[in-house]
């Protein structure tokens, strides 16, 4: 390595011709094989070598400019004697000192120290002071720890520019080891010294040796200060001790503004926003004047509690304090963020449009403030305009303000467009939230595979990451994958947390996962997690969903001292949808019985309404109804839905259309439910004139019901259209649609588009349904029997709707055999309880087959209307006047009112010749006021 011996004369050369070649670090000086810095010690050794390293790049533009002053300085000392220069440019030297502390460059600060070593005055301690804390700025905290090792007689302010040299560059450890050096020199610290470690000590979130510079405070008085009280009120509350923090407050003899808005700040910091906002009172009446720092803080506390009347009038003080001008835009920004949370986003849109220079805080509020009232359209508006005609990119709170709008809205495209853009801008290696959105974007948009990607791709996961991923399997049915990941992340030994738990109980949601939700609660007794009302509301509702309804009522029970309206509802919806009925009814009554204090709500109604529906107890419907009405959820939307089809079901059609007539705010589910009533009850006709009067977009609910109804009426043509409708909307892949094209074009005689629908659509449960029923219903119950053998070999799970499709398949085609061993093996093959829908066909399959003594020996011991009734209808079928006689007697014990079983008996004494009993029958339905509904038929007129 070549090196060059300079001398004390030829420094002043030094910076002609080396500022682009040297840089200080490092020189070795004569006799010695180590380097070091460039410093005032080595200077008066007279002579040392320098080692000249590589280019440096080119000077950026404000470092060119002290660089050329720089030069010209130094022609200036090439003219002039050697002991002038110190005394002439001392004061020029400052000066460039000042203007490169504004604008910090490690060139500019290596041009400064060599100028300042050529003068001679790095013994002045202010100069020698400004230089390291050059260095440090310009990011060079090893040069400014260097020259501060040379540094003789350091004082005070010395010592605290080194301090605060370790505290920029985040070097807090460091700090502190520098703070007992100065103590142990004996130095005498001041305030600001404590100020600095104050700051330090809150980064390391050490609130130990916080209160131990407390203590040193008090013990030199230096809390005369006011900064350094406001320091320790600040500290206190951002670890947690408010009360600490307003004590030293209440002693503060001197109050400036800072101190206002850090007792403020720390009452928002924890939560006490109501105090926050009565110091910013107590303010006000002092007289002390707020600053823009004390508004913004005032006007977020009223965002949070929906203050919007003292919102406004902090408004009208920031007006009048003429802070809401360009430099004060922290206002504003928080005036966006208020009266968006007060759903008054059309002034938040003023108060946004009215910032001459906008920075990306405003942006990025102002697209908060869309989003928080559901303009989904404005959100991605305004940030194509931050990109287009703006200074500003978005940052990473703009990224994580679209991910949540895209995951909850299934806007795939638009989130991996956010994810391209994080890749692009390398965003995701240091910002671990963002990429936690994007694995919670992913799941809820069905990408689960895309999610599990960038999971495993990544090395620094937090727990926040694990749970993000173990609640998308959840979402996503893969319930194994999900609880597989559990168990990873407890032997990795983190700490869970309650949002943990919650991913991984709703992954276990069928009789399955039931020994490992046993397996999760042991855990949770273990780790504590079981004093959280939620999280026992989640572990019932795991229970009933696993089909453990005892276990999930004894914890209702075990808890009942703490448990609340969610409690008593999730077993309430939790036995709905395991179709235990009875149970949720039972439960309701008890709930009504615990008083006012558990009274019910919106929630409650809803699921208790959808029981009756489902057990078709139109009394109990209507005494519910009674109850919604007194309540303030009777003009609740979801409970007059909920209304609407429990009438629909329990065939009370008037009612349905009263409740719909006075709806006072009815959404497209209304409609929906209304169809479905009408078409339920067979006015399919109605059904359609109200979808013609539909005045939201259909949807795929709307798409089922409207062809529950052409399917009943048989109208080819209209349901062509809505077959068209589904396809122009991306309806196709929705498996009940695929289910009621088949039912439809099936019973409009057309079996071979049923077959073409079933083809081209999802192998889903109820498409093998419908397509068995189908066959089923043409008389081909060899081919529906070779379907439901495909369908298992499938591993499509069979229902009980399966069979009931099967067994009418044999009961149409006469195939009685293979029928009646289906109907045996249905409990011990495939676990399924025969109900009365399936001993229908077998009764009709026996009677049909003139087995009409099975039929009656099967019949005995049900207690099924319906079977008696196929029983009845397959004797009058075979002119069976005896048995059918003894069988319409037990029907008129069970339905006296249903004239249908009287017809019945009639038409068989009129097949047999016994026209008294006929005419006898005929007047005793007189005589109770029956009347049968006329029959009609239907034919569409137009293109088929």
């Amino acid at each position: 390595m070549r090196t060059m011996v300079i001398s004390q004369l030829q420094l002043k050369h030094i910076t002609r011709w080396t500022f682009q070649d040297l840089i200080l670090l490092p020189f070795r000086p004569k006799g010695s094989s180590s380097c070091h810095l460039f410093s005032s010690q080595n200077y008066q050794n007279k002579s040392f070598s320098i080692v000249p390293r590589q280019k440096v790049p080119l000077l950026p533009c404000d470092a060119a400019f002290c660089c050329r002053h720089f030069c010209i300085a130094t022609h200036l000392f090439d003219k002039m004697p050697q002991w002038d220069v110190r005394e002439v440019h001392f004061e020029f030297l400052a000066d460039c000192i000042k203007l490169s502390l504004k604008k910090p460059n490690i060139l500019t600060a290596t041009i400064v120290h060599c100028a300042a070593l050529k003068i001679g005055v790095l013994a002045h301690l202010p100069t020698s002071t400004s230089l390291l804390t050059l260095y440090s700025k310009a990011g060079n905290f090893t040069s400014s720890r260097v020259f501060f090792e040379d540094i003789h007689n350091k004082d005070v302010i010395v010592w605290n520019a080194i301090i605060s040299a370790s505290l920029q560059n985040n070097c807090y450890k460091t700090a502190i080891e520098f703070f007992k050096k100065m103590v142990k020199a004996q130095t005498r610290f001041d305030s600001t010294t404590l100020l600095l470690m104050v700051s330090t000590l809150l980064h390391m979130k050490n609130f130990d040796q916080g209160k131990s510079i407390h203590c040193v405070s008090i013990k030199y008085m230096m809390l005369v200060d006011i900064s350094l009280c406001n320091a320790f009120i600040d500290m206190y509350a951002k670890f947690g001790d408010l009360n600490s923090s307003e004590c030293l407050f209440e002693e503060m003899e001197y109050k400036d503004v800072v101190s206002w808005n850090s007792i403020m700040r720390g009452s928002l910091y924890n939560g006490d926003l109501e105090k926050s906002l009565r110091y910013f009172q107590r303010m006000s009446f002092s007289g002390e004047t707020a600053d823009h720092v004390g508004l913004s803080c005032v006007i977020s506390v009223c965002s949070s509690l929906r203050e919007l009347a003292f919102g406004q009038c902090v408004h009208g003080q920031g007006i009048k304090l003429g802070y809401m001008d360009s430099s004060r835009v922290s206002v504003a920004n928080s005036l966006i963020s208020l009266y968006s949370q007060c759903e008054a986003v059309e002034v938040a849109e003023t108060i946004f449009g009215e910032i001459a220079y906008k920075d990306i805080v405003s942006w990025n509020a102002m697209m908060e403030g869309y989003a928080s009232n559901e303009n989904i359209h404005e959100v991605f508006d305004l940030l194509v305009e931050m990109q287009t005609t703006g200074p500003f990119q978005p940052d990473i709170v703009t990224l994580t303000t679209i991910l949540p709008l895209c995951a909850e809205l299934m806007l795939s495209r638009e989130g991996r467009t956010v994810h391209g853009f994080a890749i692009r801008r390398q965003m995701l290696s240091d910002h671990r939230p963002l990429l936690n959105g994007l694995i919670d974007m992913y799941s809820k948009c069905n990408l689960v595979a895309k999610a599990e990607l960038l999971f495993n791709s990544t090395t620094e996961r937090d727990l926040v990451s694990w749970n993000a991923m173990i609640s998308g399997y959840s979402l996503n049915k893969y319930s194994e994958k999900a609880q597989n990941l559990f168990k990873e992340l407890i032997c990795s030994g983190r700490n869970c947390t309650s949002s943990t738990v919650f991913s991984v109980l709703s992954s276990c949601n069928c009789p399955n996962s039931l020994y490992f939700g046993k397996s999760v609660h042991c855990w949770q007794l273990k780790a504590g997690f079981l004093h959280h009302i939620l999280l026992i509301n989640s572990l019932m509702h795991t229970y009933i969903n696993c089909g453990d309804l005892t276990a999930g009522f004894s914890i209702l029970q075990e808890n009942s001292d703490i448990a609340d309206i969610a409690s008593w509802n999730t077993i309430i919806a939790g036995c709905v949808r395991s179709d235990h009925f009875q149970e949720a009814l039972e439960t309701f009554l008890r709930l009504m019985r615990q008083g006012p204090l558990f009274n019910h709500d919106s929630i409650t109604l809803v699921n208790v309404l959808s029981a009756c529906a489902n057990m078709e107890l139109l009394n109990q419907g209507k005494t519910l109804h009674s109850i919604a009405l007194k309540s303030p959820f009777g003009s609740d939307t979801r409970v007059q839905n909920s209304l609407i089809t429990m009438y629909g079901r329990c065939r009370d059609i008037d009612s349905a259309r009263k409740v719909f007539k006075f709806h006072s705010n009815s959404n497209l589910c209304t409609w929906n439910c209304m169809i479905s009533a009408l078409s339920h009850n067979k006015e399919s006709r109605e059904a359609l004139e109200l979808f013609h009067c539909l005045q939201f977009k259909p949807n795929e609910f709307t798409v089922v019901s409207i062809l529950s109804a052409c399917t009943q009426i048989g109208v080819l043509r209209q349901g062509k259209q809505v077959h068209a409708y589904m396809f122009r909307s991306g309806y196709q892949e929705n498996s009940f649609i695929s289910a009621a094209l088949v039912d439809f074009y099936s019973n409009c005689g057309r079996l071979d588009n049923a077959a073409q629908v079933f083809r081209h659509s999802q192998k889903s449960e109820s498409a093998w349904n419908s397509i068995i029923a189908a066959y089923g219903n043409h008389g081909n119950g060899e081919k529906a029997i070779k379907l439901f053998n495909e369908m298992c070999k499938s591993g499509t799970k069979v229902t009980k709707s399966t069979f009931v499709s099967l067994l009418s398949a044999c009961s149409h085609s006469g195939l009685v055999k293979q029928g009646l061993m289906y109907y045996e093996c249905m409990f011990e093959k495939y676990g399924i309880q025969p109900e009365a829908d399936h001993q229908v066909y077998v009764v009709n399959m026996l009677g049909r087959s003139g087995k009409l003594d099975e039929a009656y020996e099967f019949t005995k011991g049900l207690q099924c209307s319906g079977v008696w009734g196929m029983l009845l209808s397959v004797c009058n079928y075979h002119g069976e006047v005896k048995l059918g006689k003894k069988v319409a007697e037990r029907l008129f014990e069970m339905e006296p009112e249903n004239v249908g079983y009287y017809i019945s008996l009639s038409n068989m004494y009129v097949a047999a010749g016994s026209w008294k009993d006929a005419t006898e029958l005929r007047q005793s339905i007189c005589d109770q006021g029956l009347r049968k509904c006329a029959g009609y038929s239907l034919i569409d007129v137009g293109l088929g």
